[in-house]
Protein backbone atom coordinates (compact mmCIF):
# COMPACT_ATOMS: atom_id res chain seq x y z
CA UNK A 1 0.00 0.00 0.00
CA UNK A 2 1.24 3.46 -0.84
CA UNK A 3 1.24 5.71 2.29
CA UNK A 4 -0.44 9.11 1.96
CA UNK A 5 1.68 12.17 1.22
CA UNK A 6 1.22 14.46 4.35
CA UNK A 7 2.77 17.71 5.47
CA UNK A 8 3.80 18.11 9.00
CA UNK A 9 5.52 21.00 11.18
CA UNK A 10 6.80 20.40 14.98
CA UNK A 11 6.39 22.95 17.68
CA UNK A 12 8.16 23.17 20.37
CA UNK A 13 11.07 22.28 22.21
CA UNK A 14 11.00 20.08 24.83
CA UNK A 15 7.36 19.38 25.17
CA UNK A 16 6.44 19.37 21.41
CA UNK A 17 3.95 18.19 18.97
CA UNK A 18 3.55 17.61 15.62
CA UNK A 19 0.94 19.67 13.27
CA UNK A 20 0.10 17.18 10.72
CA UNK A 21 -1.79 19.18 7.46
CA UNK A 22 -3.72 16.67 5.50
CA UNK A 23 -5.00 17.29 1.81
CA UNK A 24 -9.09 16.38 1.11
CA UNK A 25 -9.28 12.28 1.63
CA UNK A 26 -5.94 12.10 2.92
CA UNK A 27 -5.68 10.07 6.54
CA UNK A 28 -3.00 9.90 9.54
CA UNK A 29 -3.18 6.76 12.21
CA UNK A 30 -2.22 6.94 15.40
CA UNK A 31 -2.48 5.21 19.06
CA UNK A 32 -5.47 6.35 20.63
CA UNK A 33 -5.73 8.93 22.76
CA UNK A 34 -2.74 10.74 21.06
CA UNK A 35 -4.57 13.11 19.26
CA UNK A 36 -3.71 17.16 20.68
CA UNK A 37 -6.39 19.54 18.38
CA UNK A 38 -7.86 18.63 14.94
CA UNK A 39 -9.79 21.57 12.41
CA UNK A 40 -13.47 20.98 12.43
CA UNK A 41 -13.58 18.88 8.90
CA UNK A 42 -11.52 16.57 10.35
CA UNK A 43 -13.47 13.07 10.21
CA UNK A 44 -12.18 10.70 13.54
CA UNK A 45 -12.63 7.05 13.60
CA UNK A 46 -11.77 4.60 15.71
CA UNK A 47 -10.15 0.98 14.55
CA UNK A 48 -10.14 -2.77 16.62
CA UNK A 49 -6.52 -3.75 15.33
CA UNK A 50 -4.65 -2.35 12.37
CA UNK A 51 -5.85 0.65 10.79
CA UNK A 52 -4.65 -0.80 7.36
CA UNK A 53 -7.23 -3.38 7.24
CA UNK A 54 -9.91 -2.41 8.58
CA UNK A 55 -11.98 -4.38 5.77
CA UNK A 56 -10.71 -7.50 6.84
CA UNK A 57 -12.79 -10.58 8.61
CA UNK A 58 -13.25 -10.73 12.35
CA UNK A 59 -10.51 -13.22 12.81
CA UNK A 60 -7.84 -11.29 10.77
CA UNK A 61 -8.58 -7.84 13.14
CA UNK A 62 -8.40 -9.81 16.23
CA UNK A 63 -4.70 -11.03 15.42
CA UNK A 64 -4.12 -7.80 14.34
CA UNK A 65 -5.12 -6.59 17.57
CA UNK A 66 -3.84 -9.54 19.56
CA UNK A 67 -0.58 -8.75 18.13
CA UNK A 68 -0.33 -4.55 19.27
CA UNK A 69 -1.52 -6.49 22.92
CA UNK A 70 1.79 -8.12 22.49
CA UNK A 71 4.01 -4.72 22.34
CA UNK A 72 1.80 -3.39 24.76
CA UNK A 73 -0.46 -1.21 23.07
CA UNK A 74 -3.96 -0.40 23.29
CA UNK A 75 -6.46 -2.84 21.57
CA UNK A 76 -7.34 0.25 19.18
CA UNK A 77 -6.26 2.94 16.90
CA UNK A 78 -7.33 5.93 15.21
CA UNK A 79 -7.50 7.54 12.32
CA UNK A 80 -8.11 11.14 11.56
CA UNK A 81 -9.19 11.76 7.53
CA UNK A 82 -9.61 15.19 5.88
CA UNK A 83 -13.58 15.03 5.33
CA UNK A 84 -13.70 18.82 3.63
CA UNK A 85 -12.74 20.05 0.44
CA UNK A 86 -9.71 22.43 1.53
CA UNK A 87 -6.50 21.71 3.52
CA UNK A 88 -7.31 20.67 6.90
CA UNK A 89 -4.90 20.40 10.34
CA UNK A 90 -4.37 17.65 13.25
CA UNK A 91 -1.74 18.04 16.12
CA UNK A 92 -0.50 15.44 18.15
CA UNK A 93 1.58 15.77 21.24
CA UNK A 94 4.52 14.02 22.92
CA UNK A 95 3.44 12.28 26.23
CA UNK A 96 6.18 13.38 28.20
CA UNK A 97 8.98 15.93 28.03
CA UNK A 98 11.26 15.07 24.89
CA UNK A 99 11.24 15.03 21.20
CA UNK A 100 9.14 13.85 18.41
CA UNK A 101 11.12 12.19 15.69
CA UNK A 102 10.02 12.04 11.71
CA UNK A 103 11.06 9.06 9.93
CA UNK A 104 10.86 8.91 5.95
CA UNK A 105 10.41 4.55 5.70
CA UNK A 106 11.54 5.47 2.26
CA UNK A 107 14.57 6.64 3.02
CA UNK A 108 14.74 4.12 5.66
CA UNK A 109 14.82 0.71 3.53
CA UNK A 110 10.92 1.12 4.33
CA UNK A 111 11.44 -0.46 7.69
CA UNK A 112 12.20 0.47 11.07
CA UNK A 113 12.70 -1.24 14.95
CA UNK A 114 11.80 0.76 17.57
CA UNK A 115 10.95 0.70 21.17
CA UNK A 116 7.18 -0.70 21.84
CA UNK A 117 6.19 2.84 23.31
CA UNK A 118 7.99 5.03 20.65
CA UNK A 119 5.37 5.31 17.93
CA UNK A 120 3.07 8.65 17.91
CA UNK A 121 1.43 8.49 14.59
CA UNK A 122 2.46 7.69 10.50
CA UNK A 123 0.64 8.33 7.18
CA UNK A 124 -2.47 5.99 6.51
CA UNK A 125 -0.21 2.96 4.83
CA UNK A 126 2.72 2.39 7.13
CA UNK A 127 1.45 -0.92 8.68
CA UNK A 128 2.54 -1.13 12.38
CA UNK A 129 3.80 -4.57 13.80
CA UNK A 130 5.80 -6.42 16.21
CA UNK A 131 9.27 -7.93 15.66
CA UNK A 132 10.19 -10.82 17.37
CA UNK A 133 13.87 -11.32 18.84
CA UNK A 134 14.36 -14.70 18.44
CA UNK A 135 17.44 -15.09 20.96
CA UNK A 136 16.07 -15.57 24.82
CA UNK A 137 18.81 -13.02 26.15
CA UNK A 138 17.26 -10.36 24.09
CA UNK A 139 13.71 -11.93 25.52
CA UNK A 140 14.74 -11.69 28.99
CA UNK A 141 16.82 -9.10 29.60
CA UNK A 142 16.07 -6.70 26.84
CA UNK A 143 14.96 -3.88 29.06
CA UNK A 144 11.82 -2.81 27.13
CA UNK A 145 11.19 -6.50 26.31
CA UNK A 146 11.38 -9.21 24.23
CA UNK A 147 9.10 -7.77 21.14
CA UNK A 148 9.81 -4.68 19.69
CA UNK A 149 7.58 -2.71 17.09
CA UNK A 150 8.34 -2.29 13.49
CA UNK A 151 6.92 0.09 11.36
CA UNK A 152 7.20 -0.64 7.74
CA UNK A 153 6.15 1.54 4.83
CA UNK A 154 7.31 4.15 2.23
CA UNK A 155 5.43 7.27 4.18
CA UNK A 156 6.41 9.19 7.21
CA UNK A 157 6.12 7.98 10.91
CA UNK A 158 6.61 9.87 13.58
CA UNK A 159 8.39 8.36 17.10
CA UNK A 160 8.85 10.42 20.40
CA UNK A 161 11.56 9.85 22.96
CA UNK A 162 12.68 11.12 26.40
CA UNK A 163 15.58 13.57 27.17
CA UNK A 164 17.73 14.56 24.29
CA UNK A 165 17.95 12.63 21.21
CA UNK A 166 21.10 11.70 19.00
CA UNK A 167 21.33 9.74 16.18
CA UNK A 168 24.32 7.19 15.48
CA UNK A 169 25.33 6.05 11.88
CA UNK A 170 26.80 2.62 12.57
CA UNK A 171 29.95 1.23 9.64
CA UNK A 172 29.55 -2.31 8.93
CA UNK A 173 30.86 -4.10 11.69
CA UNK A 174 31.17 -1.28 14.31
CA UNK A 175 29.71 -1.90 18.15
CA UNK A 176 27.93 0.62 19.88
CA UNK A 177 27.01 -0.78 23.96
CA UNK A 178 23.58 1.14 24.93
CA UNK A 179 21.71 1.08 27.92
CA UNK A 180 18.75 -1.18 27.31
CA UNK A 181 16.04 1.61 27.96
CA UNK A 182 17.88 4.59 25.98
CA UNK A 183 17.88 2.79 22.57
CA UNK A 184 14.74 4.22 20.46
CA UNK A 185 14.84 2.88 17.05
CA UNK A 186 16.94 1.38 14.71
CA UNK A 187 17.38 0.57 10.64
CA UNK A 188 16.50 -3.02 9.47
CA UNK A 189 20.19 -4.16 9.47
CA UNK A 190 21.38 -3.18 12.57
CA UNK A 191 22.10 -6.33 14.61
CA UNK A 192 20.55 -6.37 18.23
CA UNK A 193 21.61 -8.30 20.93
CA UNK A 194 22.35 -8.05 25.26
CA UNK A 195 25.88 -8.28 26.49
CA UNK A 196 25.92 -8.82 30.66
CA UNK A 197 27.65 -6.48 32.12
CA UNK A 198 30.05 -8.60 34.30
CA UNK A 199 31.97 -8.47 37.37
CA UNK A 200 31.12 -8.18 40.65
CA UNK A 201 31.44 -4.89 41.60
CA UNK A 202 29.86 -3.38 38.24
CA UNK A 203 27.06 -5.85 39.14
CA UNK A 204 26.33 -4.50 42.48
CA UNK A 205 27.28 -1.21 42.50
CA UNK A 206 27.87 0.04 39.56
CA UNK A 207 24.42 1.68 39.51
CA UNK A 208 23.45 0.92 36.00
CA UNK A 209 21.49 -1.86 34.89
CA UNK A 210 22.75 -5.23 34.44
CA UNK A 211 22.98 -5.87 30.99
CA UNK A 212 23.91 -3.60 27.99
CA UNK A 213 22.22 -3.63 24.44
CA UNK A 214 24.97 -4.08 22.23
CA UNK A 215 24.16 -2.31 18.50
CA UNK A 216 26.38 -3.72 15.39
CA UNK A 217 26.31 -1.98 12.38
CA UNK A 218 25.63 -1.33 9.45
CA UNK A 219 22.98 1.26 10.09
CA UNK A 220 21.42 3.94 11.88
CA UNK A 221 20.60 3.69 16.30
CA UNK A 222 18.54 6.91 17.84
CA UNK A 223 19.82 7.19 21.31
CA UNK A 224 17.26 9.18 23.97
CA UNK A 225 19.22 10.47 27.47
CA UNK A 226 15.83 10.13 29.38
CA UNK A 227 14.07 6.81 29.45
CA UNK A 228 10.16 7.28 30.64
CA UNK A 229 11.00 4.80 32.82
CA UNK A 230 13.68 6.10 34.49
CA UNK A 231 11.91 9.64 34.71
CA UNK A 232 8.85 7.56 36.38
CA UNK A 233 10.96 5.94 38.18
CA UNK A 234 12.52 9.35 40.14
CA UNK A 235 9.06 10.81 40.35
CA UNK A 236 7.61 8.25 42.53
CA UNK A 237 10.84 8.40 44.47
CA UNK A 238 10.60 11.92 45.17
CA UNK A 239 6.35 11.09 45.74
CA UNK A 240 7.62 9.15 48.06
CA UNK A 241 10.25 11.47 50.03
CA UNK A 242 7.37 13.96 49.81
CA UNK A 243 4.28 11.89 51.52
CA UNK A 244 6.32 10.83 54.56
CA UNK A 245 6.21 14.33 56.18
CA UNK A 246 7.48 17.57 55.21
CA UNK A 247 10.87 17.56 57.20
CA UNK A 248 12.28 14.46 55.02
CA UNK A 249 13.19 17.08 52.71
CA UNK A 250 15.33 20.36 53.32
CA UNK A 251 15.75 19.21 57.24
CA UNK A 252 19.05 18.38 58.31
CA UNK A 253 17.18 15.82 60.32
CA UNK A 254 15.73 14.04 57.65
CA UNK A 255 13.91 10.84 58.50
CA UNK A 256 14.72 11.81 61.96
CA UNK A 257 12.95 14.69 62.12
CA UNK A 258 9.33 12.72 61.89
CA UNK A 259 10.01 10.24 64.88
CA UNK A 260 9.27 13.51 66.56
CA UNK A 261 6.37 14.00 64.66
CA UNK A 262 4.84 11.25 65.74
CA UNK A 263 5.43 10.10 61.54
CA UNK A 264 8.21 7.64 62.67
CA UNK A 265 5.85 4.57 64.58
Amino acid sequence: MLAHEIDYKIYGDDMQFVEIELDPNETVIAEAGGMMMMDSAIRMETIFGDANHGGGGFMDKLFSAGKRVLTGESLFMTTFTNAGYGKQKVAFASPYPGKIIPMNLLELGGKLICQKDAFLCAAKGVSIGIDFRRKLSVGFFGGEGFILQKLEGDGLAFIHAGGTIIKKDLMPGQTLKVDTGCLVAMTRDVHYDIEFVGGVKNTLFGGEGLFFATLTGPGSVWIQSLPFSRLASKVFAAAGVAGRGRKDEGSILGNIGNLFDGDGF
